[in-house]
């Protein structure tokens, strides 16, 4: 659980707290010196790093040759940094951790609520969320780089919803999930049948 006070100074304000919880809770890590290192789909195991110089040194020493992802947000390491000696402690820090994180999430969200029409249907919205985290974790949506891509802009607010049930899903490793149903994203008011769309 990310602390309210952290969520208030530091996440990106275009994202409801309640948002940003879920995202950490289902994309993120709940220590900021996380370092999560993938080759392909293969995990490789690196020492749990106790100091911010232990991060870095385990982020430049990977960043460039595997996807290295990092903090409370798994922000991807490297992301426009051309050289791994660029690459600075701020990655590791939680606010700039999670000002980052939520800010390219948002984007993300956008991205996502586009090829979805821009709906407002609460029906839609947890389909949105989830196919944004499964976006966050592969770093491609529908043949794009979510990364890379082009902000599509847009006023995207996700508001609280109350009395909405929770949705339990089940990730690619058959994990159960728990995602919350009570976002919304502003836009066109498109609505769309969204029952061919299998998320993750």
């Amino acid at each position: 659980m990310v602390d309210a006070a952290l969520i208030k100074e530091c996440a990106d304000p275009s994202l409801n707290p309640a948002i940003v919880e879920q995202f950490v809770a289902a994309a993120g890590s709940t220590d900021p010196l996380t370092v999560t290192v993938k080759s392909g789909a293969r995990l490789i195991l690196v020492q749990k790093p106790s100091s911010t110089d232990e991060a870095m040194a385990i982020i430049r020493q990977h960043a460039g040759r595997s996807v290295v992802r990092v903090g409370l947000t798994q922000f991807p390491a490297g992301l426009g940094v051309k050289d791994a000696g660029d690459l600075k402690p701020e990655l590791v820090d939680p606010c700039e951790n999670l000002r980052s994180g939520t800010a390219m999430f948002a984007k993300v969200l956008r991205i996502v609520s586009k090829w979805y029409g821009n709906p407002t249907s609460e029906e839609a919205l947890p389909h949105i969320f989830e196919d944004a985290v499964y976006a966050w974790k592969t770093g491609e949506f529908e043949g794009v780089s979510v990364f890379q891509a082009k902000d599509p802009g847009g006023g995207l607010e996700l508001q609280q919803r109350r009395n909405v049930p929770s949705i339990v899903d089940q990730d690619a490793a058959g994990t159960t999930r728990d995602t919350q149903a009570h976002e919304d994203v502003a836009g066109a008011g498109i609505r769309i049948d969204l029952s061919r769309i299998g998320g993750n």
